[in-house]
């Protein structure tokens, strides 16, 4: 019986706290949930049913009392709902479901496990911000190899974003470049049962039923996938690139760390600001997420420019997903195999591929390392994993054309402007301190006897450094690549030179622009894109002309013409306006309150101390009523900035 009582009680309990939910929607202007809204409105009536129990019963009984201390109670349950609901909106923002709850709790568990693992290896305080100022060297190097160790223990994310900065020598001393480059991806493989099922998800079916032939022994495993060998129906061999079972889970958790890490280190240190960590971080996070989708990956491959001498593989676009990429299998051996004579053919093919890529093309393999290169039967060089690849829009590559010809030339007023076309420029830099740098730079490489090498790159860097010049993601990735071919063309042939060979190529190719059919594609192009603006000019002369003459002139400018002015606007203005309620309402209240005027009600209570309850309460609902309104704003631009 009294469980039935109760069932058909609680409607009617239902239809006494919904005005309170409809309420406290309104006075707070935003959409709160159903089961958060019931939940606020029964604390409220709880909370007030308590206040009204404290009241002496005289006072209740009193009429007029009670009628004037309505508002007030009806304020104070309105209060604690909207108390209740700020309180949850803190702990459990709108929107945070219970899958995004235990996620929450997932990266807040990964987020204690990274912050044990630096403060083990002495990183806490860069962590928290700080930094030593002056260290020694022998504590650089110390430090560097404790970060080192820190993001190998880290896991896959954190090495990966080690193996980025160790191609940052525009941010990083040598010291940290040389240990960060230490990192190894190899790891162990996965095991075979998770990935025989990732497989046969993604493929629609059992890997024995999709392929001819498969090899269950991975060929190479690395910490985002691994690769094994396929034959399939038609006879053709192919290799499977398989991404690790929950790698990305974990890597998307590991970004949004990093990404949080990123945006407190630059609100906190100025080194970090001067590096522009957050905007480090935001490129890793894209890097590392186009490197686990594969579909991109095929079209890397679809769109970088090759050349003759060096072989790419064919993507099967029907058996590749976003997790499995098969392709052609490039049968060759290890570039160390290579015989002496053919070892500097094979690295002047190597090096001009990649420049044709960059030049010419604008999409390029970022990370030529020797374990990325086949030598094949035919003599020819194959070119494996494009997870890492650059791009470079018609603007960053003419930029970097001109910077490199003005290095050729040793003029350092050409460099200068060549180097401003691809970095992010400071308004307050000092353009004519910057040339006699690069200046400087041009005579100690380029002086009488010298032989400019690689070194000159890292003399550019440094200035690039000293100025605080910020160096964008798809340039930075340009040297990074030749970073890493250098690497390999020292390891394929010793004494091959590769300033001396790069001129080559420029030369060939400012040749080639100039030849009679370029020129005339050229000008034929340019003047196409011309002729309309050409056609409309003498028109709008003419208007602007007589305009002009007539005094009839003038320039519209309008205000707040953007809808997103207008809304930040309105919102201060209504922030202001709250602001200015509340504190009115609150002086008002306190004024009555302590005042001893006013007709009585009863003995203990006048008519000025009601008005003054009334007023406290509507002072405190206008009050929560603005906090609440800033901590959504600022929430909401907290994960737009996400």
């Amino acid at each position: 019986m009294d469980i039935l009582l109760g069932l058909l009680t609680l409607p009617l309990y239902v239809l006494t706290l919904w005005p309170l939910v409809v309420a406290s929607r309104r006075v707070l202007g935003v959409r709160i949930g159903a089961v958060r809204a019931l939940c606020a409105a029964a604390f409220g009536w709880l909370v007030a049913g308590g206040i009204g129990q404290a009241f002496p019963v005289s006072l209740l009984h009193n009429g007029g009392a009670a009628l004037g201390l309505l508002i007030p109670l009806a304020g104070s349950a309105f209060l604690a709902t909207l108390i209740f609901l700020l309180v949850a909106e803190m702990a459990l923002p709108h929107g945070v479901g219970l899958g995004r709850l235990r996620s929450r709790l997932s990266r807040t568990r990964r987020y204690s496990q990274i912050s044990r693992i630096a403060l083990k290896h002495g990183l806490g305080r860069y962590l928290a911000g700080r930094r030593e100022p002056g260290l020694p060297p022998g504590r650089h190097a110390k430090l560097a190899r404790s970060l080192r160790r820190a993001l190998e223990e880290g896991g896959v994310t954190f090495v990966k974003l080690g193996q980025l900065l160790s191609t940052r020598a525009d941010l990083l001393p040598a010291v940290f470049v040389e240990e960060l480059a230490k990192l190894q991806d190899q790891v162990a493989p996965a095991r075979a049962d998770a990935v025989w099922a990732l497989l046969a998800a993604e493929l629609g079916g059992s890997p024995d039923d999709v392929f001819a032939e498969f090899d269950p022994e991975p060929l190479a495993a690395a910490s985002i996938a691994q690769v094994y060998r396929a034959r399939l129906h038609s006879g053709e061999d192919v290799v499977v690139k398989v991404q690790r079972p929950g790698v990305r889970e974990q890597a998307e958790r590991d970004i949004d760390i990093v990404r949080r890490v990123a945006v407190a280190l630059e609100e906190r240190a100025d080194w970090a600001r001067s590096l522009g960590v957050a905007e480090l971080a935001e490129g890793f996070a894209a890097a590392l997420a186009e490197e686990l989708d594969f579909t991109i990956e095929a079209r890397n491959i679809t769109a970088i420019a090759g050349t003759p001498d060096v072989a790419l593989p064919k993507v099967h676009k029907g058996l590749s997903t976003d997790r499995v990429l098969v392709m052609s299998y490039l049968d060759g051996k290890p570039l160390t195999t290579a015989p002496p004579s053919e070892r500097a053919r094979l690295a002047r093919s190597l090096l001009r591929s990649l420049l044709h890529q960059v030049m010419i093309g604008g999409v390029f393999h970022a990370d030529p390392h020797p374990g990325n290169l086949l030598l094949l039967a035919d003599g020819r060089l194959g070119l494996l994993d494009f997870g890492s690849v650059g791009r470079l829009d018609a603007g960053l590559r003419g930029g970097l054309q001109n910077l490199l010809l003005a290095l050729d030339r040793g003029d350092p007023p050409a460099l200068r402007d060549g180097l401003l076309e691809i970095v992010d420029r400071t308004d307050d830099i000092d353009e004519q301190r910057l040339e006699r740098a690069l200046g400087a730079l041009v005579a100690r490489h380029f002086g009488p006897g010298r032989t400019p090498d690689l070194d000159l790159f890292t003399g550019l860097f440094r200035v690039v450094a000293d100025f605080r010049l910020s160096v964008p993601p798809p340039v930075a990735a340009v040297f990074r690549a030749l970073a890493t071919v250098e690497g390999t063309l020292a390891a394929l042939d010793p004494g091959f030179d590769i300033v001396a060979e790069s001129r080559a190529f420029a030369v060939e190719q400012v040749g080639a622009s100039l030849r009679p059919d370029s020129m005339r594609r050229t000008a034929v192009t340019e003047l196409t894109a011309l002729l309309p603006v050409l056609r409309r000019l003498p028109r709008r002369m003419d208007r602007i002309g007589a305009a002009l003459e007539e005094g009839r002139l003038s320039v519209n400018v309008r205000l707040f013409s953007d809808e997103r002015d207008r809304d930040v606007v309105t919102g201060l203005v209504h922030e202001v306006l709250l602001a200015f309620t509340g504190a009115a309402t609150g002086l008002m209240a306190v004024l009555l309150l302590t005042g001893a005027g006013g007709p009585r009600i009863l003995p203990e209570l006048t008519l000025h101390q009601v008005f003054g309850y009334n007023l406290l309460v509507i002072s405190a609902l206008v009050g929560l009523r603005l906090l609440f309104v800033v901590f959504r704003r600022s929430g909401r631009a907290s994960r737009s900035a996400r």
